[in-house]
């Protein structure tokens, strides 16, 4: 969905993509790697993933014209590919896109600057990935801190945006437990202005080491990601921290649904099924 009179909002999802290279666990081949990335156990937790996390928050979000591109490989299963495409009908914002396996970054910027309608003017640029959320406001505030920074982006190519207070959260059938973190340059709630007539994307950049290249806008609003642990979080096979989560409140539930979309009940539905 791409408006006339508003700035391009652009988000790419990678969505089991066998990408060469930009995993942390290793393969020594290709098809070792979707062995791995497309075996029924972890593509099932995938889906629960999307269908309850990653998508009802873009869904419902305040401002619905964005972009969204889901980068799926070429030779995904059409089973597996027909249940994605089931679960994000009625977005008019998603375009699924197919590529054979492709260098990691490359790939991922050129569908950023493909998905550009106007790419002599300013868009903002998104990364998501599919066991996160964002809130349900994202997309309204990324288009006012580009507003709100006109003077330093006239100034620079690019500047981040990093909304960095959210909750890690575990899911099971018995629904979430969650602790409250503040992470600078998460991918999640990360966002990026970039100038008009700028090839450059979200994805040159580890999100990591963003700040090394760009001015760096930080942002105290609360309660805007869930960023999930689960048993195929790739940045968590090497040296992951432990983080002591507990079972949502009342009060907590009714924030998640109201920040983040999520239906609790669905929730454990989904994870409750065989």
């Amino acid at each position: 969905m791409r408006g006339k009179k508003t700035m391009e909002v652009i988000g790419l999802c990678r969505f089991s993509y066998p990408a060469l290279g930009g995993f942390q666990v290793e393969h020594d081949s290709i098809e070792d790697r979707k062995a791995y990335l497309w075996s029924e156990a972890r593509l099932e937790e995938r889906f629960r993933l999307m269908e309850t996390i990653a998508l009802p928050c873009l869904r419902a979000q305040t401002d619905p014209e964005f972009t969204f591109v889901i980068l799926i490989g070429d030779d995904f299963p059409n089973r597996h590919s027909d249940r994605l495409h089931d679960l994000v009908s009625g977005m008019p914002q998603v375009h699924i896109v197919a590529e054979p396996p492709r260098n990691n970054r490359e790939v991922a910027k050129d569908l950023l600057n493909q998905a550009r309608a106007h790419p002599d003017k300013p868009c903002i640029q998104f990364r998501y990935d599919d066991d996160d959320a964002v809130a349900v406001d994202f997309v309204e505030k990324a288009r006012q801190a580009a507003k709100d920074t006109k003077v330093l982006a006239a100034k620079h190519v690019s500047i981040a945006f990093d909304w960095q207070q959210g909750y890690v959260a575990e899911l099971d059938h018995t629904g979430i437990s969650a602790a409250p973190i503040q992470r600078a340059l998460n991918t999640a709630a990360l966002g990026m202005f970039i100038s008009g007539g700028s090839t450059r994307t979200i994805h040159n950049f580890a999100h990591h080491k963003i700040s090394r290249f760009m001015p760096v806008v930080s942002f105290n609003d609360p309660d805007m990601y869930v960023r999930t642990h689960n048993g195929f979080n790739d940045s968590r096979q090497t040296k992951a921290k432990q983080v002591n989560v507990s079972p949502l409140t009342k009060a907590q539930e009714t924030l998640f649904h109201e920040r983040f979309a999520i239906d609790l009940d669905h929730l454990r539905s989904v994870f409750g099924a065989a």
